[in-house]
């Protein structure tokens, strides 16, 4: 039996092999992600978009990321699971972060928590009094992306690339056990992997971090809204599962399914017995 992935797993894999984590929001995706080998998957606000059709990831409330961390957490045997907390669940001070992270935890089964910027070491550092690990989140952060100006690449100056290497310092310092760097540049990242001793994850963010994540759907072409430059999409299930409907609307159109190897038989005795009956049934 394969022991359960914890966050101190995680973090002691800094600098050795490469973490793969992946976000899932429900049981079979999580189910097949955790057979096929993946170190983390991260129940992510990007739910709202790419799962319930949102615009952002704003939308999204603390009791649809409890409902959808059960389902992944059910699923999960290995990885750990990573719940995300949801705009305003964090940021209205350091009782309501604990609380909104306990629920993740308690009631979703999620082993460790993400939340996104730095300006909240005082939430992290109580969730991590509470006991419940967490995990950065420096560059893009989608959540703020408002006050951002849109889905950009951060830290693409001297100034705003060293204010990222100084916030992921302090969330280390804070207790997180892990960073997620979205959407800087590579030589930034690099530089932050270096700096920390903690492992780096990183999306849009080069090779040099400790890890990776993406969005599954991205990963799987089920996504068609935009796909961000940073993404490689391993297959095309879009189109597959476009067909694959296809063909099942043309054959229940045509009369050809279902076939007869696709129902149930009946007794040949208890079939005559069954007409008989319905035979008193017209005459009555």
């Amino acid at each position: 039996m394969l022991k359960p992935l914890t966050a101190p797993d995680i973090a002691s894999r800094k600098g050795g092999e490469r973490l793969a984590m992946l976000t899932a929001y429900d049981y079979p995706t999580a189910l097949a992600l955790d057979q096929a080998g993946a170190d983390m998957l991260l129940v992510g606000d990007s739910l709202a978009m790419v799962v319930l059709g949102h615009p952002d990831t704003l939308s999204v409330t603390l009791d649809e990321m409890v409902h959808h961390t059960k389902a992944v957490s059910r699923a999960a045997r290995r990885s750990l699971v990573v719940g995300d907390l949801p705009f305003l669940s964090y940021q209205a001070g350091v009782e309501r972060a604990v609380l909104a992270a306990g629920r993740l935890v308690q009631e979703g089964g999620a082993r460790a928590v993400k939340l996104e910027g730095a300006g909240y070491l005082r939430e992290v550092e109580a969730m991590v009094r509470a006991g419940i690990p967490v995990m950065g989140h420096v560059g893009l952060t989608p959540q703020l992306v408002a006050g951002l100006g849109g889905f950009k690449v951060q830290g693409k100056t001297a100034e705003t690339a060293a204010r990222l290497v100084r916030e992921a310092m302090a969330l280390e310092a804070a207790g997180c056990f892990s960073i997620v760097l979205e959407a800087v540049p590579s030589v930034v990242a690099r530089e932050i992997t270096a700096r920390v001793s903690i492992p780096t994850i990183g999306i849009g963010a080069g090779p040099h971090c400790d890890g990776q994540v993406l969005v599954i759907h991205d990963v799987l072409g089920l996504f068609e809204r935009f796909t961000p430059k940073f993404v490689k999409r391993y297959a095309e299930l879009g189109n597959l599962m476009q067909e694959a409907a296809g063909r099942y609307m043309y054959e229940v159109r045509q009369g050809a399914f279902p076939a007869d190897e696709h129902g149930f038989g009946m007794d040949p005795q208890e079939a005559a017995a069954f007409r008989g009956l319905l035979n008193d049934i017209v005459a009555g």
